[in-house]
């Protein structure tokens, strides 16, 4: 509660949150929905989602990398922000006016991945909390509120779908939220603060500072902590609707969210052990609740595993962004890139999974090589110095 009451009286931190609460909201439409209209309405098929992921998961690092040194070398945060609100609204656009196969790719391979607002919020959260002894609890609180919503979001969603609304309806709903970000981005981010001063580095020195081995090595592992998040909504959405219970997977996605919102929100009573062991736990209660998901699809044994995969997903979503944010503390605009290099990284090995499972057997398959290979990274996890 104290994190929430500093939050609410820091206008920065407030918008912040408020951003950060429409931008779950947003994620919970494309969450259960692009899978199932990439794979069955615009018939690519397996395959070729994976190959879709891969096209993402590429726009996405490069686009991150570029708007992190960037805003660390002008400090022009606003601006940044401003323009991932534009690419949100023109992905939208494009699928409201015209929705077809083409505009699709376009939507979701270019303009979507590269949105680099999620990173930005987090290191101007981070300049905000700079002030504050609270830090790691604050930013624990911000990243807690981007799951609030798919509590509520996803249940209308599914009640949505029973009613008959198709999952094309995901993008004017979509447009609607990314006018609402633009609106408050523009009118509330602040202009640089006295300590957001430019880094000074060219674009050659800002990616040695990079290309640390050890610093690598860490993204690498936490990619793979964090591969199972993408796996999880691809095979939750298509196995549900193999079962023919489509409909049912928003309000699964919306109890797993829902129920990580305490967990995040407890994790400073935790954070006296090691983060690396912490993420281990994580990892391996995800991993059960991944594995589960298409053995026991179509049965009422599947809503047991919404608790080990809130639990899991409260610490390996939360503290690998502490991981890398601590990596490159005085550079908050590229120490952002480096989630967005962690995700991406991690999206590429789902992708992967999800293809050479499918490929060889199906989506146990897939699900079983996620589990896996997020317990490989977590395995050889190190802390990271400097």
């Amino acid at each position: 509660m104290d994190s929430f009451a500093l939050i609410w009286r820091d206008p920065v931190l407030r918008m912040v949150a408020v951003l950060m609460v429409l931008q779950g909201a947003l994620a919970c439409a494309f969450g259960p929905y692009v899978p199932v209209l990439a794979v069955t309405t615009f018939g690519l098929g397996d395959s070729g989602y994976a190959g879709l992921m891969v096209l993402a998961s590429v726009v996405s690092v490069t686009a991150a990398l570029a708007a992190g040194i960037r805003a660390d070398q002008t400090a022009n945060r606003r601006g940044i922000a401003l323009g991932a609100c534009g690419l949100m609204m023109a992905g939208a656009g494009v699928m409201v006016l015209a929705p077809s196969l083409p505009a699709f790719l376009l939507a979701q391979g270019l303009l979507f991945p590269a949105n680099t607002l999620f990173g930005q919020l987090f290191a101007q959260s981070r300049l905000a909390a700079e002030a504050h002894p609270q830090r790691d609890a604050i930013q624990s609180t911000i990243r807690a509120l981007f799951a609030a919503p798919f509590l509520l979001v996803l249940p209308l969603w599914s009640w949505a779908s029973a009613q008959g609304v198709g999952p094309l309806a995901i993008y004017p709903v979509t447009l609607g939220l990314a006018l609402v970000m633009a609106a408050i981005t523009w009118r509330a981010w602040p202009a640089a603060s006295a300590s957001d001063r430019p880094s000074g580095l060219s674009l050659r020195a800002a990616l040695r500072e990079l290309a640390d081995p050890g610093l690598l090595r860490t993204i690498l592992a936490l990619g793979a902590v964090t591969a199972p998040g993408a796996v999880y909504w691809a095979v939750l959405g298509l196995t549900l609707t193999q079962a023919g219970q489509g409909a049912s997977a928003p309000l699964y996605g919306a109890l797993v969210a829902g129920l990580e919102v305490p967990f995040m929100l407890a994790l400073p009573l935790v954070l006296r052990l090691p983060r690396e062991r912490l993420i281990l736990i994580g990892t391996g209660l995800y991993a059960i609740h991944l594995v589960g998901i298409p053995f026991l699809a179509g049965t009422p044994w599947l809503w047991l595993l919404v608790l080990p995969a809130a639990m899991g997903g409260a610490l390996t979503l939360t503290l690998p962004i502490s991981v890398l944010q601590d990596a490159l503390s005085a550079r908050p605009g590229t120490a952002a890139a480096l989630m967005a290099l962690m995700k991406v990284t991690g999206d590429a090995m789902a992708a992967t999974c999800f293809g050479l499972g499918t490929a060889l057997q199906g989506y146990a398959l897939a699900a079983i090589l996620g589990a896996g290979l997020s317990l490989m990274g977590a395995l050889i996890l190190r802390p990271q110095r400097g």
